[in-house]
């Protein structure tokens, strides 16, 4: 299992796992773009890369997620496939995916932003835990 939806009142609250934090941050976007449509509709055929600055890791992936939503919002891309790596000056992400096409892609929630509210990245299991406001 790459994530869950965990039981949250208002908003949607995604906790994503992985081998490696890598995975988790790659399978927390990979959660929140399965909110907004269904992933496997969704052909990679093309890319965008995503840099983000920094070394606290709760800051690298509600950067890492408002920029795929911000590529979402304004781009109007989807996106399935992420690639995630860590370096010292912050992270990399390759994303795949192609643009939103609404015959292909029917909607499913609107995610509105990324909130701090519950993010937690956690280095020992590993997983990490994200809320998103609708």
């Amino acid at each position: 299992m790459r994530f869950e939806l965990l039981d949250h009142t208002a908003d949607i609250l995604v906790r994503a796992y992985g081998n490696t934090l890598e995975e988790c941050f790659a399978n927390a976007a990979l959660a929140m773009f399965d909110q907004i449509v269904d992933v496997s509709t969704i052909q990679p055929i093309g890319e965008v890369e995503v840099k983000i600055e920094g070394d606290e890791k709760e800051e690298l992936l509600f950067d890492l997620l408002s920029e795929l939503l911000y590529l979402h919002d304004v781009e109007h891309v989807v996106l399935s496939s992420f690639d995630v790596s860590f370096s010292e000056e912050g992270l990399s992400c390759l994303a795949k995916g192609e643009e939103l096409d609404l015959k292909k892609h029917r909607p499913k929630t609107e995610i509105k932003a990324v909130t701090y509210h519950m993010l937690n990245v956690d280095k020992d299991t590993p997983s990490v835990t994200v809320l998103f406001d609708i």
